[in-house]
């Protein structure tokens, strides 16, 4: 019960976050998006054996951490949730690449390794990347932002409702798990049968309640368009932005900055 509950304090938190009046903040969402969509494309384009040239890339979330006044012990634990299943996807790169592509000192490092660590570094930096945007932005405004480049409405408001029924799901699971906990003094463990029997009661009443939302929005004049209080447009600032970190991005992903410098100091 006390991870559900933490869960869905997380989930508010992250919007709570987005509430801020920084400079990151006052973006529009439109600039903010193109930014880390670039960021996502310049990283991911990377080589697997690439490990230098990904490194100057953690200088984008770390500056917008900084400016966004975001708190970053708390985005750490959350990209530390993901790192398990980064671990499943690329554990097995030592076993089937065993090449000796490095060689530090006596110790050979294999191709796997290598890929291995590049996999890591990229999950790591498009996690980070992801967090901000939200806890700067607000997934609310992210979904106005899809649509208004170009993406489909019923899949931003599809998407938009996906993020709010986590709300209705964990909200339900919480009290099903607290009213189990009562009628059975916090005793521990779940048969299957009991597994089965609450994931078909859970369902059941988040579908029931999400259709009671549902007919609220309808009677409140919904009519499936995402819309914000105030309207935004795009100012000078947002281009400056979005043109800014493109072309640092694109200027990393041409030139590997961390062996510049490193030549630059072995010549010294």
């Amino acid at each position: 019960m006390a991870t559900l509950e933490s869960t869905f304090f997380d989930l508010g938190y992250i919007e709570t976050l987005a509430q801020q009046q920084t400079a990151i903040h006052q973006l529009d969402p439109r600039a903010k998006l193109l930014t880390t969509l670039m960021f996502l494309v310049t990283v991911m384009s990377f080589r697997r054996y690439e490990l230098s040239g990904l490194i100057p890339f953690f200088l984008y979330p770390l500056v917008i951490v900084r400016a966004g006044n975001l708190p970053s012990v708390y985005l750490v634990k959350r990209i530390g949730v993901v790192l398990p299943f980064v671990g499943l996807i690329g554990i097995f790169n030592p076993l089937f690449d065993q090449t000796i592509i490095m060689q530090l000192g006596p110790v050979a490092i294999s191709g796997g390794w290598v890929s291995f660590l590049s996999i890591v570094l990229r999950c790591l930096l498009t996690v980070f990347a992801v967090l901000i945007l939200i806890a700067t932005t607000g997934f609310y405004r992210i979904c106005t932002a899809l649509e208004r480049i170009g993406v489909p409405n019923m899949f931003a408001v599809q998407l938009l409702f996906v993020y709010r029924y986590l709300f209705v799901l964990i909200d339900e699971a919480s009290r099903m798990a607290r009213a189990r906990a009562l009628r059975s003094f916090s005793r521990k463990g779940f048969g299957l049968k009991t597994w089965g029997s609450l994931t078909g009661h859970l369902l059941l009443r988040t579908l029931d309640r999400a259709q009671r939302i549902h007919l609220a929005m309808l009677v409140r004049g919904f009519d499936g368009k995402i819309r914000l209080a105030r309207h935004e447009t795009l100012q000078i600032r947002d281009i400056v932005f979005v043109l800014g970190w493109s072309s640092l991005f694109i200027m990393l992903r041409l030139y590997n900055l961390s062996m510049l410098i490193g030549n630059m100091l072995t010549t010294m």
